[in-house]
């Protein structure tokens, strides 16, 4: 953490932080495979979201814990148009979710999370529960934290004019489910280079959903 940041900003990602810690133990969060991750360099991590993306702070604080490394999240555009949620989440690594930006943030070293469902994964009803929905993405598990219901009645806009709807969920009355909470991380592909053709860069993302799906189905317990 940058000591020069203003108090403000130091003082909401601490408090962000130590919520992170507590929901990684709430849940007995781990990370198999972390032995992937790189200490230094750019590096693309992908995978599926859970209700709410409720389980990226315990996931990018064990990816801390392994490597020393804060990730930059690549965060559904929609966040954006949210006032208070577009500034604080630049504070705690959030970005927003473009190609430019994540190429940005490659060229940089930094260690990118990518979720290409976005928010339709992020606010899946329950049917699609440990599904990846990456639908016709081509750029770059944890649904038992909340109950949702399916009727859309008991959803909200993320944000106005958005088309994308909030399932309004309940755990513990507003607290999580105490699942337990797995993040497998799987050996480093080589993605196709910059000018290869649409079809070779689908054929790579089918690929991608292809182990995610399988590691949701393994490590789904």
């Amino acid at each position: 953490m940058d000591a020069t940041l203003n108090p403000v900003r130091r003082a909401v990602f601490r408090l962000a932080e130590t919520g992170a810690v507590l929901s990684a133990l709430h849940h007995r969060a781990r990370l198999p495979g972390a032995e992937h991750l790189p200490a230094r360099g750019p590096v693309l991590l992908v995978g599926n979201h859970g209700l709410w993306g409720y389980e990226t702070p315990a996931f990018f604080h064990l990816i801390h814990r392994a490597t020393g490394r804060y990730p930059s999240g690549l965060a559904e555009r929609g966040f954006f148009k949210v006032p208070l949620v577009r500034t604080v989440l630049p504070w705690l690594g959030g970005v927003e979710g473009t190609r430019d930006n994540a190429l940005a943030s490659l060229r940089q070293g930094h260690l990118v999370v990518c979720y290409p469902g976005g928010a339709w994964e992020t606010f899946k009803k329950p049917r699609h529960h440990y599904t990846p929905r990456w639908e016709g993405t081509v750029g770059f598990g944890v649904d038992g934290t909340f109950l949702c219901p399916d009727d859309e009645r008991w959803c909200v806009p993320l944000a106005p004019g958005e088309k994308y709807r909030v399932p309004l969920g309940v755990g513990l009355g507003p607290f999580p489910l105490p699942v337990k909470m797995t993040f497998a991380v799987g050996p480093a592909l080589k993605p196709p280079p910059a000018d290869a053709p649409e079809s070779r860069s689908k054929h790579f993302r089918d690929r991608l959903a292809a182990l995610v799906g399988d590691f949701l189905a393994r490590h789904d317990s």
